[in-house]
């Protein structure tokens, strides 16, 4: 799910890449209770959570080390690589997590590969891109310690995504109401959209307050580069399922999804670039 009226807080700028944030980043900070455990501890004695960080990985050398340095309050990280030929392999280890190397290639799949030797019983799938900040680390660990602000336990929980892109958050159009299922017990999967998979057969899913940090652009080449990669992948699905794409589509829906998120949801509000 992408959309929730659920509200959201802060998180600190220097769990993002270290890059200058705007005053949104910003708003009262929310405390919760959580349980310590006895089951792990990180190396300077702080005790860490039963949960398990799984990420997929593709040529990710410039964000894999940051995006483990801040993972230190979990006992189990794990990633999945998807035939990096970068360094992402030999830092993801550097880093202490545990690495896949012979996995499926795909996001999805390659999250499943992850769930599939999970040690614990609750699961968040991050990209490298993405940054959980302290509070929402807090959050997270509350889960399963049972000390939710709600006090109730879900199959699944949904996270709102604070986009930022060269160093400023946006807030409008679809980037500014981002809503991804991450966080689940380690039964469900993923499946669906080879480009954007999402957990199957979810029922009961809750929401978390706080936001996850995501950076998905270094700058406009790199946005372009993505957007080919995704139209790539997606086309080899639709061939996987002997379909092809139509000219009306090629057409119609680039002009189709200018028009809404950047005119009718205001994307044009967040300023140039």
């Amino acid at each position: 799910m992408r959309r929730s009226p659920h509200g959201s807080g802060p998180v600190a700028a220097s769990w993002c890449g270290g890059s200058t944030r705007s005053s949104a980043w910003s708003s009262a900070r929310r405390p919760y209770i959580v349980k310590r455990w006895s089951a792990a501890s990180s190396r300077e004695g702080r005790v860490q959570a039963p949960i398990t960080i799984v990420i997929p990985t593709l040529n990710e050398a410039a964000q894999i080390a940051a995006c483990i340095r801040h993972l230190d309050w979990t006992a189990d990280v794990v990633v999945v690589d998807g035939g990096s030929t970068d360094d992402t392999v030999a830092l993801a280890r550097a880093a202490g997590a545990r690495v896949i190397t012979d996995g499926p290639r795909g996001i999805g799949e390659q999250r499943n590969a992850g769930i599939a030797v999970a040690r614990h019983g609750w699961v968040f799938a991050l990209d490298a891109d993405e940054r959980i900040g302290p509070e929402l680390a807090q959050e997270i660990m509350a889960v399963p310690a049972g000390a939710t602000p709600a006090g109730a336990t879900h199959e699944a929980y949904r996270v709102k995504r604070r986009n930022a892109f060269q160093g400023r958050v946006l807030q409008r159009g679809h980037w500014g109401n981002d809503w991804v299922v991450r966080f689940a017990r380690r039964e469900f999967r993923y499946g669906g959209s080879a480009v954007h998979p999402g957990l199957q057969g979810l029922r009961d899913v809750g929401t978390l307050t706080q936001q996850l940090d995501h950076t998905p652009y270094r700058d406009l080449s790199h946005h372009i580069e993505k957007l080919v990669a995704y139209a790539q992948t997606s086309a080899r699905a639709l061939a996987a399922r002997g379909q092809r794409a139509r000219w009306s589509d090629l057409a119609l829906r680039p002009a189709a999804h200018f028009w809404r998120e950047y005119l009718l949801r205001g994307g044009f509000l967040d300023g140039r670039m």
